[in-house]
């Protein structure tokens, strides 16, 4: 099986893999880049792989002139940068020391070590300079299928790094085929070490369940994740009740997913503290229950708070009543957000002063909000 993309041929990326290959290097593309090109799907990063341990890596970078950073040396990573470009190149290696969060890595020069200690077969798949691809593990039919697997024993791999729970999941709602199942041992696996995510930093695990979320349809892979304990344990109280309702909203609007939104159709308690989501995202959502409270139509919430709050507020009220909003939704919207209030304090009459000036523009404001906008400025101020 031959790989053609434009990628490969890439004159930067062929003067990389002759600087090794001449050297007597193994040098070789890995992951996500092989993963996804066989699957017809966009190659954003690349990822190189080599036989040649991080010192050799290093002086193959001074001897060709490249640039390089020592990004993760004790791993075997090195980043190179050729003429604007980067390219993180790391020593093939295996895991002689794990404790759920962090390895410690010999190297080797044996592409099958380096593959086995990867975390799902999809991802231990990888092609040389002209694009071959090598299967070590044999991948491809789990591949071809939409099976997300753990390599080898799940547990194992679990165990090594406590993050692959949610990895899985990522996976599985990116790349799996969902009406063939998820994979039994995997689940077994995950509910037996559902503990070991309470290892995992909360920034790891707010990054992973953010990719989750982002998946054109995350639907089954959040069932999963509810059903073997794992939603419960990273967002206490959150359910999965109403996100089919909201992602086939989205789609009939022909809106992109929102993973924000969705978050906040999950419900679940202190969703900013456990998954530490910024500042900006905690606004959102502070600001979404904010309108819930006040209630109102989509335009009067996108007047008060914004385009993005009424658009969620709309959609997640209309999936927990299963029905579709009313009226042309994106019309009201764009309605409140034009809307500008006709009245300044300079309109007032000059008898009242200090609080009561904040007091009338607040009243004639929520009269004038009550008419849909409508009300014109004559008409408010005559009622002073």
């Amino acid at each position: 099986m031959k790989l053609i993309a434009d990628w490969i041929i890439d004159t930067n990326v062929q003067r990389i893999f002759t600087a090794f290959e001449s050297r007597g290097h193994q040098i070789l593309f890995v992951g996500g880049c092989v993963r996804n090109a066989l699957l017809d799907q966009a190659v954003v990063d690349l990822d190189l792989s080599t036989s040649a341990i991080p010192e050799q890596i290093i002086a193959v970078a001074k001897e060709e002139g490249f640039k390089f950073i020592p990004t993760g040396l004790e791993h075997g990573t090195i980043t190179f940068l050729v003429d604007g470009q980067s390219f993180e190149i790391t020593s093939f290696r295996k895991d002689v020391e794990t404790n759920g969060r962090h390895a410690v890595v010999e190297f080797s020069d044996n592409i099958l070590d380096d593959a086995l200690r990867r975390d799902f077969t999809i991802n231990a798949l990888y092609a040389d300079g002209r694009g071959v691809v090598l299967d070590p593990l044999g991948a491809i039919d789990d591949l071809q299928n939409r099976c997300v697997r753990f390599i080898a024993n799940a547990q194992e791999r679990i165990r090594e790094d406590y993050l692959r729970i949610l990895r899985y999941f990522r996976f599985y709602a990116w790349y799996a085929d969902h009406v063939g199942g998820i994979d039994p041992d995997a689940m077994t696996a995950i509910a037996e070490n559902l503990e070991g995510l309470s290892l995992v930093s909360k920034e790891r695990v707010g990054t992973e369940f953010r990719k989750i979320l982002s998946a054109k349809d995350p639907l089954c892979a959040l069932a999963a994740m509810e059903q073997s304990g794992v939603l419960m344990q990273i967002l206490p109280n959150s359910s999965t009740q109403f996100i089919g309702h909201l992602l086939l909203l989205e789609e009939a609007l022909g809106l992109a997913g929102d993973w924000l939104r969705r978050l906040i159709c999950l419900g679940g308690v202190e969703q900013v503290k456990n998954l530490r989501l910024s500042k900006t995202e905690a606004k959102r959502i502070a600001t979404f229950y904010r309108a819930t409270a006040r209630g109102g139509g989509s335009a009067e919430t996108a007047y008060l708070f914004g385009r993005d709050t009424a658009l969620d507020l709309a959609l997640i009220t209309a999936a927990t009543l299963e029905n579709y909003p009313t009226g042309n939704l994106m019309k009201q919207i764009e309605t409140g957000c034009s809307a500008k209030f006709p009245i300044e304090a300079a309109d007032l009459p000059d008898t009242l002063t200090g609080k009561a000036i904040g007091n009338a523009l607040r009243r004639l404001e929520n009269n004038w909000i009550m008419s849909d906008f409508e009300k014109s400025k004559a008409a408010l101020l005559a009622d002073v």
